[in-house]
Formats: structure tokens, C-alpha cells, sequence
């Protein structure tokens, strides 16, 4: 009687700590669930470290099989697993973040480069409309100044040919007051020519009278 005691109690013991070990095996098996649960519903971190989750999951399947004499070992499986996923995880998201930076970082160069190239355009578009402004008033300047010298010339010639109308005018003036002078010295001399032949003539006419008229 007694052995059979014994033995009853025993085999309560033994299911007692079974039972013992199947909540805390549950009791693991939840709690890492449930972590592995919340990593894959996450809206960001969710995505990533699909592989980690999977071998997460499997780790926890061995957990809920495995015997008293497994059992550490494929806990300390388990949670390695499940914070390996969780880290994979967050790694990923860091290095896309990472690479996102790089992308807009890119493309922030690219957009200086591509201003930076407008504006050297634009300077050298400014400096070539400049030239051509300078290189068009030199040319008006330029023309101004032969048309300045054409007209400079023109009016020299001009001056040259009044001085020469000017000098032949005098000339000619000068030839007819010698003309006129001499026409007057001319005529100086014919009247005097005149009134000496007249105040002769009338001497004369008593000796040129007939003789033959004096006598009876």
C-alpha cells in the first residue's frame, strides 16, 4: 500500500512539473510572439528582414516542441532569433533612410550642378551681349568719327574753294578798277585832247581868210 503511495505521488509530481514546464514553455512562446507579432505589423520595420522574421518563427515552432531537455536551448534560439529579426530590421530601414539621403543628396548636387551650369550660361550670355554692345559702339563711334572726318574734309574743301572764288573775285575786281582806271585816265586825256583843240581853233580862223574878199 504504502509503495503504491509512493508511486501515485510521484506520478503527480512528475505531471505537476510537466504541466509546470508546458505554461512556462507557453508563457515564452507568447511572449516572443507577440514581439515578433508587433515587428511585423509595424508600418515601417515591417517590411524589411522577411528571411529574419521567417527563421524567427521557426525558432519559436522548435521553442513550443521542444522537450524539457531542449527546451533552453531552443529558448535562447528563440529570443536570439527574435531580437536578430527586430535588429535586421531596423538595419534596413536605416540603410534605405541612409540611401535615401544619398538619393536626395544626389539629387540636391545634381540640381546645384545643373544651376550652377544655367548661371555659367547666363554670365557668359550677359558678357557675350556686352561685346557685342561695346563692339557695336565702337563701330557708331568709328563711323562717327569718319563721317566727322568726311565732313571735316568737306568743309576744308568748301573753305578752299570760297578762299579760291574769293582770290579770283579779287582779281577780277582788282582788273576792272585798273580797267576802270585806265578808262578813266583815257577819258582824262581825251578831254583835255578836246578842250585844247578848242581853245586853238579860233586863232586860227582869221589867217586862213581869202585874200581876194579884202579888195574893192
Amino acid at each position: 500500500m504504502k509503495r503504491w503511495t509512493i508511486l501515485f505521488a510521484g506520478a503527480v509530481f512528475a505531471l505537476g512539473s510537466s504541466v509546470g514546464l508546458a505554461a512556462d514553455q507557453d508563457i515564452d512562446v507568447s511572449r516572443l510572439s507577440g514581439s515578433l507579432d508587433q515587428l511585423a505589423s509595424d508600418p515601417v520595420l515591417g517590411h524589411y528582414a522577411q528571411a529574419e522574421q521567417a527563421r524567427a518563427r521557426d525558432a519559436l515552432a522548435r521553442l513550443a516542441q521542444a522537450g524539457s531537455r531542449e527546451r533552453p536551448h531552443a529558448l535562447y534560439l528563440a529570443e536570439r532569433r527574435v531580437d536578430l529579426a527586430r535588429v535586421a530590421a531596423q538595419l534596413q530601414d536605416a540603410q534605405a533612410k541612409l540611401a535615401q539621403l544619398d538619393r536626395e543628396h544626389d539629387q540636391i548636387m545634381l540640381e546645384s550642378a545643373r544651376r550652377d551650369a544655367e548661371a555659367a550660361r547666363l554670365e557668359l550670355e550677359r558678357q557675350r551681349l556686352q561685346y557685342q554692345l561695346a563692339q557695336e559702339e565702337a563701330a557708331r563711334l568709328q563711323q562717327q568719327g569718319l563721317e566727322a572726318n568726311q565732313a571735316a574734309e568737306q568743309a576744308r574743301a568748301e573753305a578752299e574753294r570760297a578762299r579760291k572764288l574769293a582770290a579770283a573775285q579779287s582779281r577780277v575786281a582788282s582788273a576792272a578798277r585798273r580797267e576802270a582806271a585806265l578808262a578813266a585816265q583815257a577819258a582824262r586825256a581825251l578831254r583835255a585832247q578836246m578842250q585844247e583843240g578848242g581853245a586853238q581853233e579860233p586863232a586860227a580862223k582869221p589867217a586862213t581868210k581869202p585874200a581876194g574878199k579884202g579888195k574893192p
